[in-house]
């Protein structure tokens, strides 16, 4: 450890939600502490509050720091906290995070940050750019070849980008998974769409943030076909798109969850005019490169490269894979760093791994414009759809 890392201060970090039943709360407890960056000092962590004070017991928060009521909870640690991770469905999202913006609190959002256009207008009125902190956490940029394939891009590697291919298919709505021994049935709020239905929300916006991320652009077009296979049929639970980016690359996305078999399929793959890149998630240190000339290699982290040999990521020697807390956790480190920024200059600073409102409504005016698309059959331009919603606004 270095110098510097050693005079780090550790962060003091509040929850709402993401109590012992949630899954994605201990994904953020585990992976905020991994690194020594953070600690949980106090959290809303339930509306009940029984399981409220049982999770603060287990994840050592003072008693009288856990709260049943989130607007209590603010209240009382707004001016004790560095920062607040809400963790409730999405469906809960907006309200929370104006709360903590108007606290002055820098806020920490799992995805996705909105369900809806309108939620996205309420937020954007809410926020100050020049004093609030905002961040939602997309964990998949995490994973150290995930960033290496955008430095090998950026370099140039493999030549002009011409196509982006991602999926991420799953089987939850038709043979639904057990965690921690026990089934997961899919949670009422995910059976309900809004303006953007709830597949995009859990899935579609990490593609979404995938693609803008390697490629350091955003869509200008999109055609999508929205289905439904699951017994759920009030829903959309499949989406095929196509999209096309600056520089004349195209893109395609596909995700559901009805795909039997798939637990969780995210796949990435980049072709340029002098070579190729693949990424699945489910061997996450590897990276498989093609080029040209017909050479083939498959890279992880004991090999050479631009950022894969960070020490901060390789907590364990290659060999060793490290998965999605450890992805979750380099997202910690480099908020830790975003936050500490903001707090020193007063607005939140531009950082390459940490990604705030405007990624995010990039993302649920990506996904409303291709339900426009769908449902008309045709192509829809991100900038005219933005201005049709913002005149019917």
């Amino acid at each position: 450890m270095s110098e510097a890392e050693k005079t780090r201060p550790r962060l003091s970090l509040g929850f709402i939600g993401g109590g012992i039943n949630s899954a994605v709360g201990k994904v953020h407890y585990g992976a905020s502490r991994l690194d020594g960056r953070w600690r949980l000092d106090a959290g809303a962590f339930s509306t009940d509050a029984a399981r409220s004070h049982q999770t603060a017991e287990q994840w050592h928060v003072a008693p009288e720091r856990s709260y049943a009521d989130w607007r209590e909870f603010l209240a009382a640690e707004r001016d004790r906290l560095d920062a607040v991770a809400v963790l409730t469905p999405t469906p809960l999202h907006v309200d929370m995070v104006i709360e903590c913006l108007k606290a002055g609190l820098p806020v920490i959002c799992e995805k996705s940050l909105t369900r809806s256009c309108e939620e996205i207008d309420r937020i954007r009125a809410a926020h100050d750019p020049g004093k609030d902190f905002l961040a939602v956490t997309y964990n998949y940029s995490g994973y150290p070849m995930v960033r290496e394939l955008r430095e090998r891009i950026a370099a140039g590697e493999l030549g002009e980008i011409e196509q982006i291919h991602l999926e991420m298919p799953q089987e939850g709505f038709v043979r639904p998974p057990d965690i921690a021994g026990r089934a997961a049935p899919p949670q009422a709020w995910r059976l309900e769409d809004d303006e953007v239905p709830t597949v995009c929300l859990d899935l579609g916006v990490h593609l979404h943030h995938l693609a803008s991320f390697l490629l350091g652009t955003r869509p200008e077009e999109v055609m999508a076909d929205f289905g439904t296979y699951s017994p759920y049929r009030q829903i959309v639970d499949y989406v095929s798109l196509w999209a096309r980016y600056p520089n004349n690359v195209r893109c395609s996305m596909w995700f559901t969850k009805t795909a039997v078999g798939r637990r969780n399929g995210m796949k990435v793959r980049v072709f340029g005019s002098r070579g190729s890149a693949e990424w699945v998630q489910v061997d996450p240190d590897e990276l498989r490169l093609d080029s040209v000339d017909g050479n083939r290699c498959i890279l992880d982290r004991g090999g050479s490269g631009h950022v894969i040999r960070d020490p901060r990521y390789n907590r364990m020697k290659a060999g060793h894979p490290a998965g999605f807390v450890e992805a979750f956790a380099n997202l910690y480190v480099d908020l830790a760093d975003a936050v500490l920024a903001h707090r020193k200059d007063g607005a939140q600073q531009p950082h390459p791994y940490v990604h705030g409102l405007d990624e995010a409504e990039a993302g649920i005016r990506f996904f409303a414009a291709a339900g426009q698309s769908s449902r008309s059959g045709r192509w829809v331009r991100l900038d005219d759809f933005r201005a049709e919603t913002a005149q019917r606004g």
